[in-house]
């Protein structure tokens, strides 16, 4: 079982150039967390998660919702990053693609850090 710690916390991402999609971005070059900038120095892994939680996922039919968990759909879906940065942690951060109105302006988050950096999370 890796050894992690739930953080679940907002975090401002910057580029040093301009993302090109906004629905689905690349790692960002840096964030900030609690007053702090990190700086990504490898990314380590990276993932999707398309499936639909709680409303969303009653909302359509069966063959429709296994189709949009594998491609997607408007407003669904997370992008994970698990990165290393320049303080030598491990982190996993993710962006979340929901409607801007649900969310409270809640996109990056920074979901944990991971303790054991020899233990690749299994998403």
């Amino acid at each position: 079982m890796p050894n992690i710690r739930f953080i679940g916390e907002s975090i401002e991402v910057c580029y040093d150039h301009g993302i090109m999609k906004l629905k689905s971005p690349p790692c960002p070059d840096r964030f900030y967390w609690r007053s702090t900038q990190y700086t990504v120095t490898q990314l380590v892994q990276q993932w999707s998660d398309f499936s639909r939680k709680g409303r969303m996922k009653r909302n359509m039919s069966e063959a429709h919702r296994i189709k949009a968990e594998r491609t997607g759909s408007w407003g669904v879906g997370r992008f994970f990053f698990r990165v290393k940065v320049n303080t030598g942690q491990d982190f996993t951060i993710y962006y979340d693609r929901s409607p801007q109105s649900a969310q409270k302006d809640r996109s990056w988050m920074l979901f944990q850090e991971n303790l054991d950096s020899s233990n690749i999370s299994e998403q």
